[in-house]
């Protein structure tokens, strides 16, 4: 087997995005569309971990970006070809544009240099939005994925930038999913196969020590 390469060369700053996904308050939030899965995520303290991870990215000179999922109240240009999309048009919270249920969570801040990526359609950060193409601009090759879930949407994350050619890494206690077996399953025997799995320690000792993180 082919040896890692450090960790520290790979989120290398100036190559390196971190990517939070669906950390919006009608996801993770106090009145959650998934209550279940708000309640895992501050419970372990996951949201925590994702905004000290986008402090620490935006101080190395890591780029951030956060993918938000949304439909608009007329429903157009969203897609019903899923049991997961039909049961979110029922839910009493709805992650309709312009409406709080799509900001970010409130531990979770926004700087004037992040970049926020808002899909109406599917189930990816990436299939179908501007974020390859961000990325691309950026000069990005790497992408540190955060937030939520493990069931659905990281996943796809991870697969889709794996599929275009980035290198993913993913910490582990920075993502979240249910119930937590499950999570730990998808970490251990899937998405290990294709991404680096790591902790949010490591990677912000990885951007402390590239002189960059004040």
């Amino acid at each position: 087997m082919a040896e890692r390469e450090p960790l520290a060369a790979l989120v290398e700053p100036a190559h390196t995005a971190l990517l939070t996904v669906e950390c919006q308050r009608g996801v993770v939030g106090p009145g959650s569309a998934l209550p279940e899965l708000a309640v895992a995520v501050r419970a372990d303290g996951t949201l925590g971990r994702v905004a000290a991870l986008a402090d620490a990215a935006r101080a190395a000179g890591v780029a951030v970006l956060h993918a938000v999922a949304e439909r608009r109240p007329d429903g157009l240009g969203a897609s019903r070809n899923a049991p997961l999309f039909r049961a979110a048009e029922r839910r009493p919270v709805r992650q309709l544009a312009g409406t709080p249920a799509t900001e970010l969570a409130d531990e979770i801040a926004v700087a004037a240099c992040d970049l926020v990526v808002r899909r109406l359609h599917g189930l990816s950060p990436l299939a179908g939005t501007e974020v390859d193409a961000l990325l691309r601009n950026l000069g990005v090759r790497t992408v540190v994925i955060t937030g939520v879930s493990l069931n659905v949407a990281v996943p796809n994350a991870v697969f889709d930038a794996v599929n275009r050619g980035y290198t993913a890494v993913v910490p582990a206690d920075a993502v979240a999913g249910v119930p937590a077996d499950y999570a730990a399953a998808m970490l251990r025997h899937t998405l290990a196969l294709v991404a680096t799995v790591t902790t949010t320690e490591a990677l912000l000792a990885s951007w402390r020590g590239s002189g960059q993180l004040h």
